[in-house]
């Protein structure tokens, strides 16, 4: 069981919950970091009395200085500081709740040193998963995940001694806000439309994921080097209850299932606790008031994110991280109203058209991949 973490996005939605998953289960916090959001990060100083905070933004990190001065804690900034919150000597556990690139090379920087990785940034394994899960298993790092969904394949091949009897692994999806429209109706859709998620509370970026399916397609990628899967044993389906979290289909039919409420506490404790699970004080799932459970099968169509992920998880190389330098850029300009919904998708698709994709044997391959789409994208309105 982890005994001292360090959070790497702190003020978001798991980093907070991370904390008070710590603070349950009197996990000592050795460090966190975020970026802007100081009058937070005072208040988690404050409680948790980390020894080191990092504010990836040089301006708050001198307001955060001046405003905890008679704290012991020491306040760092930029890149440098998140690789040293990642590498601090007495935390064994690094959850990695960063959103986007910026959280690959912490990530790395902590398997390098031999931690648990508590993973729940997905672009570290969408961009660089050959890299990552090749370095995890060279400094003898684990890799547990905290996204539910691969938190509950990764609790259902816990009785499983022979992968080779797993057929394939699906991935659950509450279809977003969006579910059942078609691509003509998600034309007008806004960014307020879209950011009202019907049964998870997440960061704008990953909640427009959610809506256009590019974040199931992200996961599609991950469970792929998480499990040493090909792409055509991944599959998605619609579950709009967020209950059942995800399944695994065996060689002989049967199925397992992991299922819980829509809280992400439960894979954020698991991942501390691991091999062994702890009390929460949260009230379990209720199967006789949770209603009837519902499956369909992803519109592809109407949501082409998620067949434009599978084709780059298949194609390999830098396609994912093109794909994912794309996305971002693409829902940054989404986020700020200056196109439509819509447009995310075929954005993403105008970079795989103009950036090469090439091999990847480096990390130096991924950032360069990833500069190169977000300038395609950007690009189009010069």
């Amino acid at each position: 069981m982890t005994k001292t973490i360090t959070v790497l996005g702190s003020t978001g939605s798991i980093g907070r919950q991370t904390l008070e998953v710590a603070r349950e289960l009197g996990v000592r916090v050795a460090a966190i970091a975020a970026n802007t959001s100081v009058d937070l990060v005072e208040k988690q100083v404050i409680e948790y009395m980390p020894r080191l905070v990092v504010m990836y933004d040089e301006n708050a990190a001198a307001e955060l200085r001046s405003r905890i001065k008679d704290i012991s804690t020491e306040v760092q900034s930029g890149m440098d500081g998140l690789l040293a919150a990642a590498m601090l000597p007495e935390a064994d556990t690094v959850v990695t709740a960063m959103v986007g690139m910026i959280g690959l090379r912490p990530t790395l920087a902590a398997i390098e040193c031999g931690k648990r990785i508590a993973l729940a940034n997905k672009e570290t394994l969408v961009c660089a998963g050959e890299l990552v899960m090749s370095a995890a298993k060279q400094h003898n790092a684990e890799i547990i995940p905290v996204d539910s969904e691969h938190s509950a394949i990764f609790q259902c091949l816990q009785g499983c001694r022979d992968r080779a009897e797993v057929k394939r692994l699906i991935l659950t999806c509450s279809g977003g806000p969006f579910f059942g429209l078609s691509h003509a109706e998600l034309e007008e859709k806004t960014r307020k439309d879209a950011l009202r998620h019907p049964n998870w509370s997440m960061g704008a970026k990953i909640t427009i994921d959610s809506a256009t399916l590019m974040n199931k397609g992200l996961e599609v990628i991950e469970a792929m080097h998480l499990y040493a899967l090909p792409v055509t044993r991944v599959d998605a389906v619609i579950h709009r209850q967020s209950i059942i979290h995800s399944l695994v289909e065996f060689t002989d039919g049967a199925m397992l299932a992991q299922l819980g409420t829509p809280s992400m506490k439960l894979p954020i404790r698991y991942a501390l606790t691991y091999p062994n699970r702890a009390p929460s004080p949260d009230a379990p799932l209720d199967l006789l008031s949770c209603g009837d459970l519902t499956f369909a099968a992803p519109d592809e169509k109407a949501f082409p994110c998620l067949a434009i992920a599978r084709a780059c998880a298949a194609q390999g190389g830098t396609s994912c991280a093109i794909m994912n330098g794309a996305n971002e850029a693409a829902v940054g300009l989404f986020l700020q109203e200056r196109i439509g919904f819509n447009d995310i998708a075929r954005l993403v698709s105008r970079a795989l058209d103009t950036v090469a994709p090439a091999r990847l044997t480096a990390l130096e391959d991924v950032l360069e991949a990833d500069a190169r789409a977000r300038a395609s994208v950007l690009s189009y309105f010069a």
